[in-house]
């Protein structure tokens, strides 16, 4: 029999929290194993912010991450800030740039912030095995024990950061949902979130026609969602920021009511070109405010293209209240395959706010995406009603306060503290 390779600590999956995970805990004197089926570290890294890396956000704030136990998250984002990863990015002379709604990309790009984690790992003496499958996960005598196809390990502490099934050609699953119902944990059922909306082929073919490719700043709501970003049209349906905001909100067979206009009094405004311009015919008022192929359909296909001169107030009004408040039903998402993050994951009530240990398995952590814990896409803000708007948390999620940067890890990863 194989005699076992023995750590202090194994953790599943070199993502953004995994690594992170390894880091602390080697710098507290854990003799740690990185384990990862993939053929290299921080593949998520990489891809997110196209490549870009929006590794946090200036506005952080618990609201913007959606658990079945909102407050689940308050611990790990106040015990290590975006501040704290920002110190980190200056010790390695990294430096940022700031976009829209707080959020942060590397100047040096992705790969910086993927050697830079596995620089801090490198210090803290830990040891990567790639390509490497798990085939069994036992615990006795304290130890747990994992059979793989590079051979046997076993460690006093498992951690499981193996994310979820958004993205699966990055190789994405539910791996880490099956360990936990292994241990008798209650899972929250994955499901696609930040994910572009689908609609039926007759939409498609008819108020859609020719939009796709056309981008315009919306408001949108569903739910207790609400956000102020861009809308994208595609050949398929709607996405951009706006759009994969608010589909972690939407429920299916929900429509989604889209404000065209945000920021403008869209009543008081045809009033009043009424009386200055009587002749423009509304197409041509609308492309003002509007991208002309959408101004050019929406007068093809809702409202009556005239003059404005010709429109009686209680029309005016109604078209004022249809910019202001779009209503569309999506057919569906685009599913996981172009989902940036999951919802779901194993129920925060198995869990420790303070150290992600379960509760009932002692030596055994959840991190990241595998947690019940999803944040927005690229940062916070709020309005003035006190409604949720802008932009999601980023993608590096990498300890118990770095969101995500485009394909989310959770906030969750900075266990073994009290160990």
């Amino acid at each position: 029999m194989q005699t076992p390779e023995t750590y202090d600590v194994v953790i599943l999956g070199a993502g953004a929290a995994g690594l992170m995970c390894a880091a602390m805990a080697g710098k507290r004197g854990r003799r740690v194993l990185l384990l990862d089926k993939a053929d290299k570290i921080g593949k998520k890294i990489l891809i997110s912010g196209g490549g870009r890396c929006n590794f946090t956000n200036l506005h952080v704030n618990p609201a913007a991450y959606l658990s079945q136990n909102p407050h689940f998250c308050k611990s790990a984002l106040a015990r290590y800030t975006a501040n704290d990863f920002l110190d980190l990015m200056r010790h390695y002379h990294l430096s940022w740039h700031e976009k829209t709604l707080g959020q942060l990309f590397c100047d040096q790009k992705a790969p910086a912030i993927v050697e830079m984690l596995w620089t801090e790992c490198q210090q803290a003496a830990v040891t990567l095995r790639l390509n490497t499958d798990v085939t069994q996960i036992q615990r006795a005598d304290a130890q747990f024990h994992l059979h793989t196809t590079q051979g046997a390990f076993q460690a006093a502490s498992l951690v499981i950061a193996t994310g979820g099934p958004s993205i699966p050609r990055m190789g994405a699953t539910d791996f880490g949902s099956h360990i936990a119902k292994q241990f008798g944990l209650k899972n929250i059922p994955f499901s696609p979130a930040l994910v572009p909306f689908t609609f039926d082929q007759t939409l498609l073919e008819g108020l859609f026609a020719g939009l796709a490719g056309v981008s315009t700043p919306v408001a949108v709501s569903c739910g207790d969602g609400y956000f102020r970003e861009q809308m994208l049209f595609t050949h398929r349906g709607l996405s951009g920021p706006a759009m994969l905001q608010i589909s972690s909100y939407w429920q299916k067979g929900a429509a989604v009511q889209i404000d065209l206009l945000p920021g403008l009094d869209a009543y008081a405004w045809l009033q009043s070109v009424q009386q200055q311009r009587p002749k423009a015919e509304l197409k041509t008022l609308l492309a003002e405010v509007l991208p002309n192929r959408l101004a050019q359909r929406l007068c093809e296909t809702l409202f009556p293209n005239r003059p404005l001169g010709q429109y009686g107030d209680k029309m005016l009004q109604s078209i004022a209240a249809q910019l202001h408040a779009w209503e569309l039903t999506p057919a569906g998402t685009e599913g996981m395959r172009t989902a940036e993050v999951s919802l779901g994951g194993v129920d925060t009530r198995e869990l420790s706010s303070k150290t992600l240990e379960v509760r009932k398995v002692p030596g055994l952590y959840f991190i990241g995406e595998t947690v019940d814990v999803t944040g927005w896409l690229g940062g916070i803000i709020f309005s003035g009603r006190g409604r949720r708007v802008g932009v999601r948390g980023s993608m590096l999620n990498i300890i118990p306060a770095i969101w995500r940067i485009q394909l989310p890890i959770n906030p969750f990863c900075h266990p073994l503290e009290s160990g």
